[in-house]
């Protein structure tokens, strides 16, 4: 993306909040093309994953269990292609917060402080923190309406699937988990204002996009560890005859349970019918397994209480973002007047 050569008068004429955004909507024009167009296609695919992919698919498993008993061959080409199809969405679901961070911290305000475009807009009556906020909203209202497109239409394609696809992906599954709730999306817009703060601090295209993407990294790391304690589990006991803890769902911890009732994490051997796990399980007193998990009527809360810290730790960054801009700038023109009045 280059920086426009635009000439005081027309900044100074932009001065209104609507004509300073359309002068940055010039400016950061093929970012902000890109970024429907991604949506649009990736919006396509999951349509078509969802419908012909999922009907097609659902149909071979039908000619499977047909075939199981009668010897008869079938085509497997339709669930692999279903199977496939559904990773590479949700991938790309998933990287969309890494796409808007490495954007904008290539772009959105490193490269107009690199060529100079920010500092003339200051120079305009435009204040900087009038400025960031502009060059914020429109890219915050793409990337949260994209974004949650995305997700839903994903969360679409995922319900498709569960009633007739043997192997389609559990509630639980961790891309399957993140690719489908709200969590995603206040993820791409701390991307984008963590792009932001990086351009304010790197003043270099490179770095602020290595940085952003390495904070983006980060945060959602944090988040994908965190999750799971954000809810209080439930507890499943079951006896040691079953080969492993029962409980279906996100587990947070599994053990033995004591004779006294003490849960002891870990020490999963096996069945009892194997004797060497039959023999350390009487050595630790065990009369049964525990499991604290989080079965799916905990989806909702959860990915709510996640969503909602990201976005309080977006706003958070925002605030950081604006005062770091204003070290930078220093006092606005105006207010430089007004000091030097007060001086005189």
């Amino acid at each position: 993306m280059t920086a426009l050569a635009t000439s005081p008068v027309a900044l100074r004429r932009g001065g209104s909040s609507p004509r300073l955004l359309r002068w940055l909507v010039r400016l950061h024009r093929p970012a902000l093309l890109a970024w429907p167009a991604f949506v649009l296609v990736l919006g396509g695919l999951l349509l078509w994953v969802g419908g012909p992919l999922t009907d097609a698919a659902v149909e071979g498993w039908k000619h499977y269990h047909a075939c199981e008993s009668g010897g008869c061959a079938y085509d497997p080409s339709a669930v692999v292609r279903y199977k496939n199809w559904y990773a590479y969405t949700t991938y790309a679901v998933l990287a969309a917060p890494a796409l808007v961070a490495a954007w904008s911290g290539a772009t959105l305000t490193s490269r107009e402080l690199e060529h100079g475009t920010a500092q003339l807009a200051w120079t305009q009556s435009v204040s900087p923190a009038r400025w960031l906020a502009a060059t914020l909203a429109l890219p915050a209202v793409l990337v949260t309406v994209g974004s949650g497109l995305l997700v839903a239409l994903h969360h679409w394609a995922w319900s498709a699937g569960q009633a007739g696809i043997d192997t389609a992906k559990d509630w639980f599954d961790a891309g399957t988990y993140a690719a489908n709730g709200p969590a995603t999306v206040a993820l791409a817009l701390a991307g984008l204002v963590l792009g932001a703060l990086f351009g304010l601090l790197g003043r270099n295209s490179l770095v602020s996009l290595v940085g952003s993407l390495c904070a983006t990294a980060f945060l959602w790391g944090v988040m994908a560890l965190a999750t799971p304690h954000l809810w209080p589990t439930v507890t499943r006991l079951s006896s040691l005859k079953n080969n492993v803890p029962a409980g279906s769902g996100i587990v947070v911890d599994q053990g033995l349970v004591t004779a006294t009732g003490r849960h002891i994490s870990g020490h999963l051997c096996g069945s009892t019918t194997y004797q060497p796990c039959e023999t350390a399980y009487a050595k630790l007193d065990a009369v049964g397994y525990y499991s604290d998990y989080h079965p799916q009527s905990h989806y909702w809360p959860l990915q709510l209480t996640a969503t909602a810290i990201v976005l309080a730790v977006t706003a958070a960054l925002t605030v950081a973002t604006f005062r770091v801009l204003g070290r930078r700038t220093g006092p606005t023109p105006s207010r430089r007047t007004n000091l030097k009045g007060a001086a005189v």
